[in-house]
């Protein structure tokens, strides 16, 4: 295609993807929605080819294509159809990530559907043995409803039956319902914007556009991938744990570049655990995903094309791709940062002066809930707190931000206070928790919630042993610290535990800063 003419179907595919987001966002009623923004909208071709996804949450980046793909190949679709799934092994993350797809129909002879859109939303509680379904579990069973690929409206009705057995599984059914609700709306936004693109560019032009999108992405790869060095290049990394045994968890990576192409190898990783740190192969796919993406020049859009030169190995029963019935809720949030750290730490061998040192390296996962007192209801709350960059070749490394896999914002103050029994103490950044260096690592953060009433609180959290590293002579960021604050005495927490607070106990989080860069002068 013309280049201009390419460059403007690439903004508007990107703004459709964006406009569902803001539906989604805007439609929700939890905060972790609404004010986090813990979703990703996206759009896909009738083959289910990821074609252009909104700046959303990256570590939906190549697990969302997964489930849709499953959808477009065993599930036979109608006009007015809706599918829902959040099963870790049909192409899903972890269970309270819920993906809704929708398959978009013209008037073709055939049928079948010519354009699909998706959103994925973590939703802050999906059942399971302790509120905000994020709890330190040993198999799947535990972490809540496992919902296959399934049509929640069949023609554009309400599968009711379906919605009310999940509604049954939950602590909040009304949020779930919500949320359910705004994920609807989104997808249908995006339904109606590909439908006016056609009738006013028609259907053969956006096929064209498509295609043609996913193979400039992919030939841009190919010309990055030409600007490293040939050669092999490993890296080992750690998690602290898994919640169970004390043993740390290494992932290993062998990065074979040649020519356009390269062979990412996880041979040596751990085999999975026994806690929920296991990762299925869709998230070691988007966790590559990211790292290429972060490769390339900003305008280039991330869709199909990306892993098209990519080779992936990642041995089956391990923590990069566990096996059924594997607990997994860890997988996605702090299994898939680790990932990109080990990724990143092999390719600085090949190109040093553009890779930085590592980030945080965890997403601080905080759940709890209850029955609230005042109003008899049950309430669950989720979120994740922000870290230290690492410093890199572009300057210091910001302070108190989500990095890597997640793409979140923090939740306000004013919306835990209103919505929940806590009342926040102090959120401050973490002074001097980033490394030294020429370009220093950022800081962490202070997050201290006083609990107003008892309730089950998880923690799920790493870099608590194994600091983030610095890089060419920089120093490590400091690790992370959880704290419980009861009857004035301070308790040093795991960094992966589930455990009940009374009224008036205090939770201090501390997240790790970020690695420093190049010795400091």
């Amino acid at each position: 295609m013309d280049p201009i003419e390419l460059e403007i179907f690439k903004s508007l595919f990107i703004y459709v993807a964006e406009e569902m987001g803001v539906t989604l966002r805007r439609t929700a009623f939890s905060p972790n929605i609404k004010e986090r923004r813990d979703y990703s909208c996206a759009i896909y071709n009738e083959e289910g080819l990821l074609v252009a996804q909104g700046d959303h949450m990256p570590v939906h980046l190549g697990s969302m294509p997964m489930a849709v793909r499953r959808v477009v190949r065993s599930i036979p679709m109608k006009k007015g159809d809706v599918v829902i799934l959040n099963d870790p092994f049909e192409g899903g993350t972890h269970l309270p990530d819920i993906t809704m797809i929708t398959a978009v129909f013209l008037d073709n002879a055939d049928g079948t559907p010519f354009f699909y859109v998706a959103s994925r939303a973590h939703h802050s509680d999906i059942g399971g043995i302790a509120p905000g379904s994020m709890a330190l579990t040993r198999e799947i069973y535990q972490e809540g409803l496992r919902i296959p690929a399934v049509k929640l409206v069949e023609e554009g009705k309400w599968n009711e039956p379906l919605l009310n057995l999940i509604l049954s599984n939950v602590r909040t059914p009304s949020e779930r319902e919500g949320d359910l609700t705004a994920q609807l709306s989104a997808n249908r936004v995006g339904e109606k914007r590909l439908l006016e693109m056609v009738r006013k560019y028609g259907k053969e032009k956006i096929a064209e556009a498509m295609s043609a999108l996913i193979d400039y992405t992919a030939n841009m790869v190919q010309k990055r991938l030409e600007q490293i060095p040939d050669g092999t290049y490993k890296a080992l990394d750690f998690l602290d744990d898994d919640g169970i045994s004390p043993d740390p968890i290494p992932i290993q990576v062998a990065i074979q570049k040649k020519g356009k192409s390269v062979l990412i190898d996880f041979n040596g990783s751990s085999h999975q655990v026994e806690g929920n740190l296991n990762a299925v192969f869709s998230i070691t796919h988007s966790a590559v995903a990211y790292v290429l993406r972060a490769l390339l020049p900003e305008e280039v859009p991330a869709n199909a094309g990306i892993l098209s030169s990519v080779q992936l190995i990642a041995p089956s029963g391990t923590v990069v791709n566990a096996i059924y019935p594997a607990s997994v809720a860890g997988g996605n949030v702090e299994t898939s940062q680790r990932i990109v750290d080990v990724l990143l730490k092999a390719l600085h061998q090949a190109i040093p002066e553009l890779i930085p040192a590592a980030s945080s390296g965890t997403m601080n996962n905080l759940s709890f809930g209850g029955l609230h007192y005042e109003s008899a209801e049950s309430f669950t709350y989720y979120e994740t707190i922000g870290g230290g960059m690492g410093g890199g070749p572009l300057g210091d490394g910001d302070s108190a931000v989500q990095t890597h896999m997640t793409n979140s914002l923090n939740t306000p103050i004013e919306a835990m206070e209103y919505n929940l029994p806590i009342r926040v103490k102090r959120y401050a950044i973490r002074a001097g928790s980033g490394g030294k260096g020429e370009k220093k690592g950022g800081d962490g953060i202070i997050r201290e919630i006083e609990f107003l009433q008892p309730m089950t609180v998880s923690i799920l959290s790493d870099r608590r042993k194994f600091a983030p590293y610095g890089l060419l002579g920089g120093e490590d960021g400091k690790p992370g610290e959880n704290i419980l604050i009861s009857q004035g005495q301070e308790i040093r927490l795991p960094s992966k535990k589930v455990f009940s607070v009374q009224k008036g106990d205090c939770l201090r989080i501390e997240t790790p800063g970020g690695g420093g860069w190049g010795m400091k002068k």
